[in-house]
């Protein structure tokens, strides 16, 4: 039988993020960085929560499962082939698994998600 952790809470905008590698060719302009932290993750490990942050810049992506809320900063992602979202501060987001996106970061946004694989 699987130990499950037991129940916690955070202060998102306290959370010290570890950094995580850009490949090269995701940036388009800019100089991103990204960190982040998984808070949870299941025993078979197709479900994580964590935090994730990004700074000013324009990075490409292919989506996982995930749905995700925005805690500070400011973004537009767009969806190859669909549609322009324009994200900030308390807007959750629903991406596709396979989704290929451009994220323009206009301001340092952290999010809080969840993602399924």
């Amino acid at each position: 039988m699987d130990n499950p952790v037991a129940s916690f809470a955070v202060h998102i905008p306290d959370v010290e993020l570890e950094v995580e590698p850009i490949a090269p060719e995701q940036i388009v302009s800019g100089d991103p960085v990204v960190t982040g932290k998984v808070l949870w993750e299941s025993p078979d490990g197709k479900q994580l929560r964590g935090i994730w942050q990004i700074t000013p810049g324009v990075v490409t992506d292919t989506e996982a499962n995930e749905l995700f809320v925005v805690v500070s900063g400011r973004a537009t992602i767009e969806i190859e082939g669909g549609s322009v979202l324009d994200v900030g501060p308390g807007d959750a987001c629903v991406l596709r698994e396979g989704d290929r996106t451009t994220w323009t970061v206009h301001e340092t946004l952290r999010k809080a998600y969840h993602i399924s694989l």
